[in-house]
């Protein structure tokens, strides 16, 4: 059998050049470890001029543990003080208390509904309208003082798409990500696309409404085997993005949710059209009975058939922002009971290396039979101009330094190098900058599939090319911020970013 060729010699085109920013040191360290190394190795020579021998080596053993703990990494780039700050916040977690949850008018919360627990408790939601009419869910979480628009994407998928529409689609949605780094007072953006199964209430109603009265029996009885049989085994796809902004002007003064929500609705018809140029298909806000119902259906699974059912005989839902939370979950080193179901949530520590092509995430979030919700969620913080010249300039100051650190450097350490080269040319020639990472969650609803489901993501992720490791110690976190609230992990912590990563 003959290959057919392509006739324009058209190559597929591939990307990369992701690269975690590093910080220079000594021996394998950054900047924080040298200082340590620096630091104790004057505390060993005034121990030797002031004590005795013995006790300076006892101190220099102790600085070699310290050392150790910060540079042996395991290969999801994870030291012994990581690890060990994870297993302290576990334990002081459940000695308080606070990895279970009982909520509703039997719970232990004063107040008696089923507001949402941990980071997303004191989140307030409030609704408007957009300069086109249209009405949009807005969230407000206090502890970041910031402001959350979900938007809802009906994507095609590249099924039958020609090849150029693809490479199209992706150079659109980069340049969508890059401007993000120039809308005023964005803080972080995500991308989740949820695969559930189908209820089969939507095409029941479907066709129960466009039938014909007159039609033949045989057709009548096709249509109803359809109807029952169809939806067994099928899934539904669904993808939110989720803008977050700061609610702080350039002065400083937050602004209240209906003035934020008048600027928003100015800018937001141009952001949902330009991101339809992306493949994501019609786009619109989300308003906030529909942020209501995802919210409500992720901690409670089972609730998705009712829900449907009261939209399929033209009921609203009486949900409100009190109630999406779950009556009882309980959080375990590795996993997370809600309501109906049970949650992983696993963390991306390493991207793909090397160049990929633009369907390597396809099977990641493709529907999966072990799986019975699945959610993948990118998130993305996007970078302004004056910041992005300054990272990559250090990134690039910070890998020459490694590569020359030593006579002779590793083979990544000249790959990083050019890496870093590279991107500093990009940047230069007017290329945004976007830290972007992902979370992966898969809910059952049968605790007899866990261990299925987690055999499937790590198989997933090997397809994808990705390094993927459990949030140990913070499932019920990572499962919030897996969800479209815009919830914004680093300004949760109490360590910044920018300390942790130069260790």
């Amino acid at each position: 059998m003959a290959a057919a060729a392509d006739p324009a010699g058209h190559a597929p085109r591939t990307y990369g050049n992701w690269r975690r920013p590093t910080s220079p040191g000594l021996l394998g360290l950054g900047t924080v470890g040298t200082m340590i190394l620096l630091g104790g190795l004057i505390v060993v020579v005034l121990v030797v001029m002031l004590a005795d021998l013995i006790t300076a080596l006892l101190v220099a053993a102790a600085l070699g543990v310290v050392l150790l703990s910060i540079a042996v990494r395991d290969k999801h780039g994870m030291n012994a003080v990581d690890k060990g700050t994870a297993r302290v916040g576990w334990w002081r977690q459940r000695t308080a208390g606070e990895h279970l949850y009982r909520s509703g008018p039997l719970g232990r919360t004063p107040w008696g509904t089923h507001q949402l627990p941990g980071l997303a408790a004191a989140s307030r939601l409030t609704e408007h309208h957009d300069s086109y009419g249209r009405p949009f869910a807005l969230v407000y979480v206090p502890a970041t003082t910031s402001y959350t628009v979900v938007i809802g994407t009906e994507p095609d998928g590249a099924a039958l798409v020609d090849e150029e529409q693809v490479d199209a689609w992706v150079s659109d949605w980069g340049l969508w990500l890059a401007n993000l780094g120039d809308e005023p007072g964005i803080i972080a953006a995500s991308v989740t696309v949820e695969t559930a199964p189908d209820t089969g209430t939507r095409l029941r109603r479907e066709v129960t409404t466009h039938l014909d009265p007159d039609a033949p029996e045989f057709a009548r009885r096709l249509l109803a085997e359809t109807v029952r049989d169809y939806p067994a085994g099928s899934s539904t796809v669904r993808a939110y993005v989720a803008l977050t902004f700061t609610a702080a002007r350039g002065g400083g003064k937050r602004r209240k949710p209906a003035e934020f929500a008048r600027e928003l609705g100015a800018r937001l018809p141009a952001l949902t059209a330009e991101l339809q140029a992306t493949g994501a298909g019609p786009a619109h806000p989300v308003d906030a009975l529909e942020l209501c119902e995802i919210v409500r259906v992720a901690y409670d699974p089972a609730a998705a058939t009712a829900i449907d059912e009261a939209h399929a005989t033209g009921e609203v839902p009486p949900l409100t922002w009190s109630d999406v939370g779950p009556s009882a979950h309980e959080t375990s080193w590795d996993a997370y009971r809600h309501d109906s179901g049970l949650s992983v949530t696993w963390a991306m520590t390493g991207a793909p290396r090397g160049n990929v092509q633009s369907s390597i995430l396809a099977r990641l979030l493709a529907p999966h039979r072990d799986i019975a919700r699945k959610r993948v969620t990118l998130l993305y913080r996007p970078i302004d101009a004056a910041s992005a010249a300054a990272i990559v300039e250090a990134d690039l100051r910070a890998a020459q330094f490694r590569q020359t650190a030593t006579d002779k450097p590793t083979a990544r350490d000249v790959l990083a190098t050019r890496a870093a080269a590279l991107t500093a040319q990009e940047e230069a020639a007017g290329a945004g900058l976007v830290n972007f990472g992902m979370l992966v969650t898969a809910t059952v609803m049968d605790t007899g599939r866990e261990m299925d489901a987690r055999a499937a993501v790590e198989n997933l992720a090997a397809t994808a090319r990705l390094r993927l490791r459990p949030v140990y110690g913070s499932q019920d976190s990572a499962f919030a911020a897996a969800l479209p609230l815009g919830l914004v992990l680093p300004r949760h912590v109490s360590l910044p970013s920018e300390v942790r990563d130069r260790l």
